[in-house]
């Protein structure tokens, strides 16, 4: 018997299929992941809409109500280190004071990854004038507020 025993032939290396299926699997992980930061998108964005309402709400009807001291507490820090509160309350007690007010719309966004809110409001002045407001709303330390100048 000879020393050549039997030996298997090498097998021919595919790097080209084995890249596609690498880039197919890298692909499909990417849509998943798109595919779950849409859905959490819409889950905040969805879930945001009632708080943001309220705080609008709670907002205009303390406005309304001439309980400055209690709106002022739902303005954001760059609201407050704007008016102080002796500032705000002037301007809220300025003729023509609130009388009511009614919220038309609520909107509510992602903007860099953090919701943002805006809430459409028809204030309604003495006298019977009224005008629409748009009033920023943003979370901050996990509490919803009202930002800018809200009327």
């Amino acid at each position: 018997m000879g020393g050549d025993g039997w030996t298997r032939p090498a097998r021919a290396r595919r790097p080209l299929r084995t890249g596609l299926v690498l880039g197919g699997l890298t692909m499909a992980l990417c849509l998943v992941g798109v595919a779950g930061l849409g859905t959490w998108n819409v889950q905040v964005v969805t879930g945001a809409s009632g708080p943001v309402r309220d705080t609008a709400d709670g907002f205009f009807r303390e406005v309304a109500a001439g309980d400055v001291d209690q709106a002022y507490q739902r303005l954001c820090a760059q609201a407050r280190s704007r008016w102080s509160e002796v500032g705000f309350a002037g301007w809220v007690r300025t003729p023509p004071l609130v009388s009511g007010y009614e919220i038309v719309d609520v909107s509510v966004r992602t903007k860099a990854g953090r919701p943002v809110g805006e809430v459409t409001v028809r204030v309604t002045r003495d006298g019977g004038a009224a005008e629409e407001r748009r009033l920023p709303v943003v979370k901050e330390d996990g509490e919803w507020r009202v930002c800018g100048d809200p009327y």
